[in-house]
């Protein structure tokens, strides 16, 4: 695709999920197409869903947590939006969006590690593990790290000391 061809493309409507264990880590994913490539649950908003609705039910689709399991904490206030890299533009999505566009929340985990379980019916993940947001920033790819600095940024203060998550 040319750029003016990409630059004419919309964003896909998308949520994110910062999931805190309670002691200011957070989940992270490695995505089964890409080793060694880690991030937080994330997906498309269905038409109809509220971000939260999106929210709930990414983390279950790819973490098997119900619901039940987690509490909201926040909601990032802004849409945060990036691109692909041009090169990913036509491979990813059909070719149909340039980039995300993000609404971001912050859930903390009430259930126990056991009851994580990344085997779906449609696994995107091969491997998780909790990470501190340094941790997190350093192990997310390239081209979300903008976006990934300002969500840890705007969730900071929940994430900060022993019971971290209680907004």
């Amino acid at each position: 695709m040319t750029p003016d061809e990409i630059d004419r493309l919309p964003y896909r409507p998308c949520v994110g999920v910062a999931l805190t264990d309670g002691q200011g880590r957070l989940f992270a994913g490695e995505r089964r197409d890409t080793p060694g490539a880690w991030q937080m649950p994330q997906g498309g908003i269905d038409p109809g869903e509220t971000p939260l609705q999106a929210a709930l039910r990414e983390l279950g689709e790819e973490t098997g947590i119900a619901g039940d399991r987690v509490e909201l904490v926040c909601e990032a206030p802004d849409w945060i939006a990036y691109d692909l890299p041009p090169e990913l533009v036509g491979r990813v999505w059909g070719g149909r969006w340039r980039g995300q566009r993000q609404k971001w929340v912050l859930l903390r985990f009430r259930g126990r590690d056991e009851e994580i379980d990344i085997a779906t019916e449609h696994p995107e993940f091969t491997a998780w593990r909790w990470l501190s947001p340094e941790e997190m920033l350093a192990a997310i790819v390239p081209f979300k790290r903008r976006v990934y600095a300002r969500v840890l940024d705007v969730f900071a203060p929940f994430l900060r000391g022993a019971d971290a998550g209680r907004g």
